[in-house]
């Protein structure tokens, strides 16, 4: 690999602290309030389209997440969905918004000590007010010496960032669990993409690895890292 690494780039949900986990919890929710209008799998056929068209509208979060549940339950009550069933709808969005932050195993130790040695950035895609929540209550803000909340991450986004931050990508990692939003796109940018999965992947993050790629690196957990910095070496 050319290039000495300089730069590493986290992405934080379900990276760095729990979110997914979340998201399935509110649609078994969800899924309760709308037992006698829609089986569980057609409802979850509906709420993905309703997400897919949606998303170019709201973007990635939770906001949008409630809003396309809402639409969804417009579309399988045939519009008849009670009120009760919005404001509960709402009432579960609003209590992701607050659900205290749990980080991921090895996280505040890997992040602490690659600080020491390298420029630490933050690049998560989503809600502004969400994720700046989110990092504020982990704790791990001070750790990173740059906070990058986008749209969404495309290879274009991650030249743009590295650009702005006088990163050569050639010296650059980006560590996430999505391949799709986190490996690839950075690969393609010019960095090395290390992939670390996580247990639960929403739908539309889902992609296959380039496994025969030279800058891509996989591991099981994050506390491996810092064996995978010292082999590119």
């Amino acid at each position: 690999m050319a290039g000495k690494l300089t730069t590493i780039a986290f992405d934080a949900d379900d990276t760095l602290w729990q979110n997914e986990q979340f998201f399935r919890l509110t649609q078994d929710r969800f899924a309760e309030l709308l037992a006698d209008h829609a089986e569980r799998d057609h409802l979850e056929e509906r709420l993905i389209a309703a997400e897919r068209r949606n998303v170019g509208r709201y973007g990635f979060g939770i906001k949008g997440f409630v809003l396309s549940m809402i639409e969804t339950a417009i579309e399988v009550t045939e519009e008849r969905v009670p009120a009760r069933v919005i404001a509960e709808i709402i009432a579960a969005g609003q209590d992701m918004l607050v659900h205290p932050i749990e980080l991921l195993p090895d996280v505040e130790e890997v992040v602490g000590r690659l600080a020491d040695d390298y420029r630490i950035l933050l690049i998560t895609k989503g809600d502004l007010l969400d994720q700046e929540r989110k990092l504020a209550q982990s704790g791990l803000g001070e750790l990173f010496d740059g906070v990058e909340i986008v749209s969404d991450k495309t290879a274009p986004v991650y030249g743009e960032i590295f650009a702005r931050r006088g990163v050569a990508p050639e010296g650059a990692m980006m560590v996430g669990n999505s391949l799709k939003s986190d490996v690839i796109p950075a690969i393609e940018a010019g960095a090395v993409g290390v992939h670390v999965p996580h247990d639960l992947t929403w739908v539309f993050e889902h992609a296959e690895p380039p496994l025969d790629h030279p800058r891509f690196r996989e591991i099981d957990r994050l506390g491996l890292l810092p064996g995978v910095i010292d082999g590119l070496d």
